[in-house]
Parts: C-alpha cells; sequence; structure tokens
C-alpha cells in the first residue's frame, strides 16, 4: 500500500512524496499571532432546528460573538477568511455575505475558502500567514456549513423524454472521490482494511465518543465556546433558541452493534452509528499580532505556534494527518509527549482509530470530550471548531493540535499554546 510505504519513510526521515516545504530567509522575522476570541453556533441536526438558516448568516452569528468576546471593534476587522464547501444557492462570496451579515463594514476583505473538509481550519492557516507576514494586523477566520441546505444539481442540456437525473450536491461536491469514483465511506472502509481496524473496533470507539461529549455537556466542558442561535419561527410564534449541539443526543446504544453497513454490505465496518453525520453550523476566530493585541488592549488567549499541510494518495485520505502532524511537530520543535491534547477530526471513527495507531497517540489525550461521530460534521466549520475547542479546553502553558483530513487525500494540521 503507498500510503503505508510513506508513513515508513516518513519516520525514517525522508521527506515523502507531495508533501509542503516551508523556505524562508532566516533574517526574517515573521509576527507571533495569537488568538483574541472564539465562538461557535450549536450544530444542528440534518434537516433539523438550524435548517432554515443559511450558511453565511450561522457565520454572522459566530463572527459576532468572537468580535464581542475579543472587545474588539467590528471597525479594527481588516479581512475575513471563511472555510465553505458546498456552495451552491448560496449567493456570489459566501465569504463576504457572513461579513456584512455580522455588520463589518464594506471595507472589509473577504475570501471563501474551499479545502473540503480542512477548509475551516485552512481559513485560521491563511489569516495566521497574512498576519504574521504583516499584510494585516486583524483577521477573522473560521468555517460555516448548512448541508440542510445543498441543491440537488441537474446538468444543462436537453433534457429528453423520460424525466431527469438529479445529483445530489452534498454526496457530489463533498462526498465523493473525484479520482476512484466513490463515496468517502468506501475510502474509509479501505483503511479499515488495510490496517485491521474492525467494526467492533470503529464501534466502541463511536459509542465512547458520544459518552464523551455527553460527559462534556455535564461538565460544562463544550457550553463557554456556543453561542445560542435564534431560529424565527412562523408569525406569531417566539423564535427558537437553540444552545446545544443536537447529534450527541440522538443515539441508541442497544442497536449499535445491529446497524447495517453502508457502503460494503458483505465485510463492511462502516454504519451510520461510527460515521459522523450531516450538520448545520459556523464557528469563528479573531486573530490578530502580538503587537496589535497590545494597541488595542485585549488579552490573548492562545498562541498560533505553526501549521502544516501534506498530502497523500486519494484513497487514504482518512490517514493523510499521519504525514501532517510529524512534520508539524518538528517544524515546531515540539515533541509528541509535549502534547497535551490531540483533536483529531472524526470524519469516520476509523480515521482518528488510524491516527491513534499509526502515531502511537494517547488515548486519554485524544478527542477528549468526543468529535464528530457524536458533536457532528458541517463539513465547512469542523476545521474551524476543532482549533476554537482547544482554545477553550487546554489550560494554561498546554499545547494542544489539532489535525483534520480532507478528500483528495489531503490533511489540515495546527499547534496552538494556551496563554
Amino acid at each position: 500500500m503507498p500510503a503505508l510505504h510513506q508513513v515508513k519513510s516518513l519516520l525514517w526521515g525522508i521527506r515523502p512524496k507531495g508533501s509542503l516545504r516551508f523556505q524562508h530567509s532566516s533574517s526574517t522575522k515573521l509576527n507571533d499571532v495569537v488568538i483574541v476570541g472564539a465562538a461557535r453556533t450549536p450544530m444542528g441536526s440534518f434537516c433539523s432546528q438550524l435548517a432554515s438558516i443559511p450558511a453565511p448568516k450561522l457565520a454572522a452569528v459566530a463572527i459576532k460573538a468572537a468580535l464581542e468576546r475579543a472587545g474588539i471593534s467590528k471597525e479594527e476587522v481588516q479581512e475575513v477568511y471563511m472555510g465553505n464547501v458546498c456552495q451552491g444557492m448560496l449567493g456570489q462570496a459566501p465569504a463576504r455575505q457572513a461579513a456584512l451579515y455580522a455588520g463589518l463594514p464594506k471595507s472589509t476583505a473577504c475570501t471563501t475558502i474551499n479545502k473540503v473538509c480542512s477548509s475551516g481550519m485552512k481559513s485560521i492557516m491563511l489569516a495566521a500567514q497574512g498576519l504574521m507576514c504583516g499584510h494585516q494586523d486583524v483577521i477573522v477566520a473560521g468555517g460555516m456549513e448548512s448541508m440542510s441546505n445543498v441543491p440537488f444539481y441537474m446538468k444543462r442540456g436537453d433534457t429528453g423524454y423520460g424525466g431527469v437525473t438529479l445529483q445530489d450536491g452534498i454526496v457530489f461536491d463533498g462526498l465523493t472521490d473525484v479520482y476512484n469514483k466513490i463515496h468517502m465511506g468506501n475510502c474509509g472502509e479501505n483503511t479499515a482494511k488495510n490496517l485491521g481496524i474492525t467494526r467492533k473496533d470503529q464501534d466502541e470507539y463511536a459509542i465512547q465518543s458520544y459518552q464523551r461529549s455527553a460527559e462534556a455537556y455535564k461538565s460544562g466542558a463544550i457550553k463557554e465556546e456556543l453561542v445560542p442561535v435564534n431560529v424565527p419561527q412562523k408569525k406569531g410564534k417566539p423564535d427558537l433558541i437553540v444552545s446545544e449541539d443536537e447529534e450527541f443526543k440522538r443515539v441508541n446504544f442497544e442497536k449499535f452493534s445491529k446497524l447495517p453497513t453502508v457502503f460494503q454490505r458483505e465485510g463492511g465496518t462502516v454504519t451510520a452509528g461510527n460515521a459522523s453525520t450531516l450538520n448545520d453550523g459556523a464557528a469563528a476566530c479573531v486573530l490578530t499580532t502580538r503587537d496589535a493585541a497590545e494597541r488595542l488592549g485585549v488579552k490573548p488567549i492562545a498562541r498560533i505556534v505553526g501549521f502544516y499541510d501534506a498530502e497523500t494518495e486519494p484513497i487514504d485520505f482518512p490517514i493523510a494527518p499521519v504525514f501532517a502532524i510529524p512534520k508539524l511537530l518538528e517544524r515546531c520543535g515540539v515533541k509528541q509527549d509535549e502534547v497535551a491534547m490531540w483533536e483529531i477530526n472524526e470524519a469516520f471513527s476509523v480515521v482518528a482509530l488510524a491516527c491513534q495507531k499509526m502515531l502511537k497517540l494517547d488515548m486519554k489525550k485524544l478527542n477528549i470530550h468526543g468529535g464528530a461521530v457524536s458533536l457532528g460534521h458541517p463539513i465547512g466549520m469542523s476545521g474551524a471548531r476543532l482549533v476554537n475547542h482547544l482554545v477553550y479546553s487546554l489550560k494554561p502553558g498546554e499545547k494542544g493540535v489539532a489535525a483534520i483530513c480532507n478528500g483528495g487525500g489531503g490533511a489540515s494540521s495546527i499547534l496552538i499554546e494556551k496563554l
């Protein structure tokens, strides 16, 4: 298997094919970048509580809350990056919509980022790069997705006799491996087979994710990062106020092991229970240079230590974080045992299990408050949610790594330090 061979090469110190290489003059001093505010909406279940709100308006809620928590006025924001994957029927420039709906000045530069599931994290990385290089002083970055509002597609041309075929935009643009013409879930099955990860392993991991999420809500570990969303109802009725993620409560453990496999009927391992779900939500954080934070009189809550992207075979996208994380740690000068928390996106349970197995991560530090399997996975948002969760969950002085795989064989990773 090419990907496993690449991992061995990586561990031997050989740069794997497709990895990124940073080069800059040693005489150039980059600015320190800090996070001064962060917020996210709850994640709604598919076609449920948040379905009536388009992604940019969900993002506007997160942006406004992040700025309020940072204590920075909207007029100070110079640029916005927002991740968003399925943009059909959203209208022009979704990030621009999010910024203006949030009340930011019309002079604010805005860019929408699509790196599939890594979109939200890549937006934060691009913001950090701009600040490091001195292009801006204050940037808002994050991710958004309303999977409930993704349309069906019909190709242009002669429709002919006998009806037409519609393509589900979520599957076509968000969840299909273009190169192998298979669903992401089939890629997960391939990884499970190659690494000997069983259905039982995945079910047990998924149940643990649900249990950890429930306990996190009970202990208040997630509460701080959330901002409620007011959802307008029919005329005469008060707004529905959504203040919690929906997904972690929608589970029946008694039926878990009896669920049918979805992508491979015979000998398959991935089910609706041990995979992530379709969701709606948005997350945002406010990043500044350290000098700008001092000038504005705001207190940094975390520092961007470094970030790294990596690529591998498209079918092996579930293990792409395995290529990104070692290089991230190497470039940041941080040892694996110095990392207090690992947030690795649970696109499927097999993703987290594969990364844990190949990198020998401490399970007690991995997704300690649950993950996408139990909380939800609005694909353009998730990378930003991971970063925000580290911001709120790490203790002062601790370092945490967030990593997320994306379709096409890629992954993004970032290391932050709580201040």
